[in-house]
């Protein structure tokens, strides 16, 4: 099992910083998926008043969860599904290892979800002696690589073409080429015999719909539906907050999230999918299991940051923040990277597992601004911050260093006697501080502002 490296955020951030290919390809990726996204809801004339709606049926599904579980789950099996409630990662892996060793399945495809991440499911399954080959391309590459996704939507966004081609040339023989139409017809190659011969699909879910017991997924590749509706055995696996309470909220979402989060209109397929197939049906799984993970998602409800529970895993928060633009989705050390990540994986893990994280932010609010579902990421990292302080994991340096400042900027005297002693010490300081904060601090200027303004 991967371990997680949350505490070591600073000098995995050190080593993205200093790699120049990481931070080349992740500012040109996120960069142009900010300005799709622009492009996309300029076309929303309504826009603002759908944040506002879906953020309110968002806050009725947290107001109301446990009503509306029971409702999918009771409609969910009378259309033909199978719905497991699982309390934590280790019962949701030994709950479809069951499922997969009742039918004696030893190959699985498999669709991007970032929940089945969360729970190491992969490796799980690999050591129980089952395959499972991702589908989706940037799952696909990174499975080949056994690197972690570096971003909830784009997995791949850390390799660059000339990685990916090298990567291809070398596991398939095939000429080295830079071209992704290529990467994706060998790709296609590769998982088509895979998709047909599979003992059993598993998925991720985008939502889960109350009132009819549906799963939706949104998809670009067509992957999402060949492991769905191809394999004969289907498991969904999704977190409790995934839900919606009607069939009649999903256009609101179908237009917010394939905007936010890859700057589409629509995603290019949006399959529902309710129970199994029927008599006269083509397509589709004969057994589908869904199972509806909480780990620790009853205790985030029950909390001041309840509302990261909103979140749809659009990605935008992620695209925007200067944080992540610099060091990309590694150097977070977990699942979830970004300002949304930052909130989860403190409130999953922890903060004596995280609690670095809470830093790595500069507040600017960029975040804010494009939620989809108006959560208030920055007043939320900044309640874990206070926690971090009050908690006991703020450095004894750090603590004491904000107390000097506090008294030094209370003092007008004390204040103007510092900006006189920085210019005097200051190289004796930094030299102190080496890589640490003071090292990496702007030297004062000879005129400060203020006297400017005299």
């Amino acid at each position: 099992m991967r371990k997680q490296t949350s505490l070591n955020f600073r000098a995995n951030a050190v080593r993205a910083i200093a790699d120049s290919s990481l931070r080349g390809v992740v500012k040109k990726a996120t960069g142009t998926f900010s300005s799709k996204r622009n492009i996309a809801i300029s076309k929303i004339a309504d826009y603002e008043s759908l944040r506002k709606k879906a953020s309110a049926v968002r806050e009725d599904v947290l107001e109301n969860l446990g009503t509306y579980l029971d409702a999918f789950s009771s409609n969910a099996t009378r259309a033909g599904a199978t719905v497991h409630y699982a309390v934590d990662a280790a019962a949701a892996r030994r709950t479809i290892l069951g499922i997969l060793s009742s039918h004696n399945a030893k190959t699985v495809v498999k669709g991007k979800s970032m929940v089945s991440e969360e729970i190491q499911l992969n490796e799980y399954l690999g050591k129980e002696g089952i395959s499972v080959v991702e589908t989706a391309l940037g799952e696909f590459i990174i499975q080949m690589e056994d690197e972690a996704p570096s971003h909830i939507i784009m997995p791949a966004i850390h390799k660059s073409r000339q990685q990916v081609g090298r990567l291809f040339a070398d596991k398939f023989g095939v000429e080295y080429s830079e071209d992704t139409q290529v990467f994706t017809k060998i790709a296609r190659q590769v998982l088509r015999e895979k998709f047909l011969n599979a003992d059993a699909g598993i998925s991720g879910a985008n939502f889960a719909i109350a009132d009819t017991g549906s799963i939706v997924l949104f998809t670009n590749e067509g992957n999402g539906r060949m492991v769905t509706t191809v394999s004969p055995l289907h498991i969904a696996v999704l977190s409790i907050e995934k839900l919606l309470p009607s069939l009649k909220n999903l256009p609101s979402f179908i237009r917010l999230l394939p905007s936010s989060a890859t700057g589409q209109q629509i995603t290019s397929y949006v399959s529902i999918i309710t129970g199994t197939r029927e008599d006269g049906e083509m397509t589709g799984a004969k057994e589908l299991h869904i199972i509806l993970l909480d780990n620790g998602r009853s205790e985030i409800l029950a909390g001041e940051c309840r509302d990261i529970l909103k979140c749809i895993k659009c990605g935008a928060c992620i695209n925007v923040c200067p944080v992540y633009r610099t060091v990309g989705g590694h150097s977070y050390g977990w699942i979830y990277p970004g300002p949304m990540g930052i909130i989860l994986t403190t409130l999953l893990t922890g903060l004596a597992n995280a609690h670095p994280l809470v830093s790595a932010s500069t507040f600017c609010g960029a975040c804010d601004e494009v939620c989809p579902v108006k959560i208030p990421l920055v007043e939320l990292i900044h309640k874990l911050r206070v926690r971090k302080v009050s908690e006991g994991f703020s450095p004894v340096k750090e603590k004491l260093g904000m107390r000097v400042f506090e008294a030094t900027a209370r003092s007008p005297f004390l204040f103007s006697s510092g900006e006189g002693l920085a210019k005097i010490f200051w190289p004796v300081l930094g030299s102190l501080g080496g890589e640490d904060i003071a090292g990496r601090l702007p030297e004062p200027v000879k005129m400060p502002f203020r006297r400017r303004m005299e």
